[in-house]
């Protein structure tokens, strides 16, 4: 068996409607389907799927932050770093905390969803990787 790459990553949140505005309305990712009967939406960032969300409802606890579990996920959004200030500063605008940090072979941001689920936005900084596999591990905080 091999696996050939990354299908999608579907991810728990409690109200579909106001998680397909975040995802949809803020983030801009389109609507791929919608599976009311499974409270499940499905975004495509060019493939038939990529990105699911499945609603489990208001009164769902929170998972303890240290429990096994999705970390966060994660969307290249460009190649400059212009992109990602400005994607910076249209999420801060919008009242979400944001950091930065630079990963030597990636620059980011992260913030939350309406739900506590982590993403991150990023561009490709360097190649280092191919030389320095470990370099996908690094990462500090820096002023965007």
């Amino acid at each position: 068996m091999k696996i050939q790459s990354l299908g999608h990553v579907v991810i728990k949140v409690r109200d579909q409607k106001r998680a397909e505005a975040f995802y949809n309305g803020l983030l801009g990712m389109p609507i791929a389907a919608r599976l009311p009967s499974f409270s499940m939406t499905f975004f495509t960032l060019g493939n038939h799927h990529d990105f699911a969300i499945k609603a489990v409802g208001d009164s769902a606890p929170d998972a303890p932050e240290d429990s096994p579990g999705l970390f966060h996920v994660a969307f290249k959004i460009g190649s400059h770093i212009d992109e990602l200030r400005e994607a910076k500063l249209y999420l801060e605008a919008t009242g979400l905390k944001v950091d930065a940090y630079d990963h030597e072979v990636a620059k980011s941001i992260y913030f939350n969803d309406p739900d506590g689920n982590m993403i991150e936005l990023y561009i490709d900084a360097s190649d280092v990787w191919k030389q320095r596999p470990e370099a996908v591990a690094q990462g500090a905080p820096f002023d965007l």
